[in-house]
């Protein structure tokens, strides 16, 4: 095994996710933290709001929210077709950090966004509003590891000529201006930034990862690490790669960190089967597409209870 390339985290971090780790010692089901992946704002904001009700009262530990983004790359067709839905429907990402708001007393929360929704956003500003939604945990698909520790991520863009451009005209307007760009690209890139806020960034690893690359999640992995079930995008699959098994043990001996499956899992039966191998199991496409057939949002939630119920039963169960 190659030597770790480092720990990104700054060393006056603060404790990050303290309710993430409580639910991964003591998960409903005694046996894995079940995680529902739900599109922010999909079928529509009210429904929405009634499905996160609904599968944490059904047995969910832990809500994934997902920020709409006009190029998910990371997700399959049922994915990216609710996305676009509530694109269309006008969803913003503060939307989405209002719904985690309303219902973060119940359980911590996590987002899956793109970089570039972030960058849009401001990155301070959003792990900020993060933060103060009640969520612990962001996982970005788009942003590789090595850059997300960088202190030059993301580039500032080339300084226009002096005479191009006004100059802030007091010490005051330009001693904010320099803060502002130093809350953009702090030391440590946007993993301290994320950090200094109490959100953790979670690292991906895969079946294909080198054993160099998952010795940089493994120090990079601050509250979780999502592991991804098969080599691909979303979306709900027959049966569970053969390779999720090594890659779990190869990660186990790198790190303690909790390690949670996406990725495929769409039955009872596969929740079971990852949470006899991992400590946290993500159902995201098949309880989406359960949600888009329903006749309505009293179909919907009902549709949404039945899948999370069976499979928090079947992960108990063993």
């Amino acid at each position: 095994m190659s030597e770790p390339t480092g720990d990104p985290r700054p060393a006056s971090a603060p404790v990050l996710a303290p309710r993430l780790a409580r639910v991964f010692k003591a998960p409903r089901a005694r046996r894995a933290a079940l995680m529902p992946y739900l599109t922010g704002g999909h079928p529509d904001l009210e429904t929405c709001d009634r499905l996160i009700d609904t599968v944490l009262q059904a047995g969910a530990d832990i809500v994934e929210l997902g920020i709409p983004f006009s190029d998910p790359i990371a997700d399959g067709p049922v994915v990216q077709r609710s996305t676009h839905q509530a694109l269309l429907a006008g969803v913003t990402p503060d939307d989405v950090f209002q719904l985690a708001a309303a219902h973060s007393g119940a359980a911590p929360f996590v987002l899956l966004t793109y970089v570039n929704s972030v960058l849009a956003y401001g990155p301070a500003r959003f792990f900020a509003r993060a933060a103060a939604s009640g969520v612990e945990a962001l996982v970005i698909p788009d942003l590789p590891l090595d850059e997300a520790a960088t202190p030059d991520f993301p580039p500032s863009p080339p300084a226009p000529a002096a005479s191009a451009v006004a100059q802030p005209s007091s010490p005051a307007a330009r001693a904010l201006a320099a803060q502002a760009a130093a809350a953009q690209a702090p030391d440590g890139g946007l993993v301290a930034l994320a950090a200094t806020h109490g959100v953790s960034l979670v690292p991906m690893a895969t079946p294909t990862s080198t054993d160099a690359r998952l010795d940089l999640v493994a120090a990079a992995a601050t509250s979780f690490v999502y592991c991804v079930a098969v080599t691909g995008v979303t979306g709900a699959r027959t049966e569970l790669a053969s390779q999720l098994p090594g890659l779990l043990l190869r990660l186990r001996a790198r790190t303690q960190a909790p390690l949670t499956v996406g990725f495929g899992i769409s039955t009872p039966q596969q929740a079971a089967a990852v949470a006899s191998l991992a400590d946290g199991v993500i159902i995201g496409s098949a309880l989406i597409d359960a949600v888009a057939r329903a006749a309505g949002p009293d179909a919907a939630c009902r549709a949404a209870a039945g899948l999370i119920q069976s499979a928090s039963a079947a992960i108990a169960a063993g």
